[in-house]
């Protein structure tokens, strides 16, 4: 392979430049639209005002570093929930993708690590989102429940982790018993292109590009019990590994 042209080179420099300007932008927005937000929910208090800043917020992340989020499937959720949403995991920018455009006011289940970090925990800690004790799994369902019983719909990462080539991992069984124990639909939901956009191992590197969300239709869970936990957890891979079968095919 020869030396790069003079068009080449500078289309590779403007690409370097855009995705450090915007690894800046991603880590002054999470540092002070998160202050904004824990002041708005914590110290005023407006949650309602707050989740709605949030969302915002994740929006306008994704128009300043150049990202296009496009979403298909809005009419599958024809009521106001809550839901479990299962998203597949492909890279730090599904959390900012969901948290803009999926409805409502969702929350995440992350890993309790996460809550350890000063600002970062804070802002997850004020906003409501669940941490996941993989040693104490009773309390994650406790809060679980209390978040469904005040409405608010959850956003579980089946996978457990981020895939590193794009490929779908394995599904855990955790959100679909507690999909089954919480009598909630849970709503497949695909999100393409976000790998292509910040990378695992980018180190907060975002380059501009587009990313879709599919959500597809609900599958209830209000007649399953506890041993249908496996089928319900294959039904809804089986739809998120169609879809992406789909979108690949359609990559020119």
């Amino acid at each position: 392979m020869g030396p790069l042209s003079e068009t080449q080179t500078f289309e590779a420099e403007h690409w370097r430049a855009r995705a450090l300007l915007n690894r800046w932008i991603f880590r002054g927005m999470l540092f002070s639209m998160g202050t904004i937000a824990v002041i708005l929910h914590r110290v005023l208090p407006w949650k309602n005002v707050a989740w709605a800043f949030a969302r915002l917020s994740a929006r306008n992340l994704a128009r300043l570093c150049g990202v296009r989020v496009h979403v298909h499937g809005l009419e599958h959720l024809d009521g106001p929930g809550p839901w479990i949403f299962a998203p597949n995991h492909q890279s730090n920018f599904d959390i900012a993708a969901l948290l803009g455009h999926l409805p409502g006011q969702n929350r995440f289940v992350a890993k309790k690590e996460l809550f350890a970090e000063p600002v970062l925990g804070t802002v997850l800690r004020t906003m409501g989102m669940i941490p996941v004790d993989r040693d104490n799994p009773l309390d994650a369902i406790e809060r679980l429940n209390e978040a469904a019983a005040a409405g608010s719909s959850l956003v579980i990462f089946p996978e457990g982790t981020r895939s590193r080539d794009g490929q779908l991992l394995p599904f855990k069984k955790g959100p679909f018993i507690a999909a089954i124990h919480l009598k909630l639909p849970i709503v497949p939901v695909v999100c393409c292109g976000t790998s292509a956009v910040m990378p695992k191992g980018g180190y907060l590197s975002i380059v501009p590009g587009d990313v879709d969300v599919y959500i597809e239709p609900p599958i209830r869970t209000a007649d399953l019990g506890y041993e249908d936990r496996n089928t319900l957890r294959d039904r809804v891979r089986a739809a998120i590994a169609a879809r992406l079968a789909e979108t690949q095919q359609r990559q020119p």
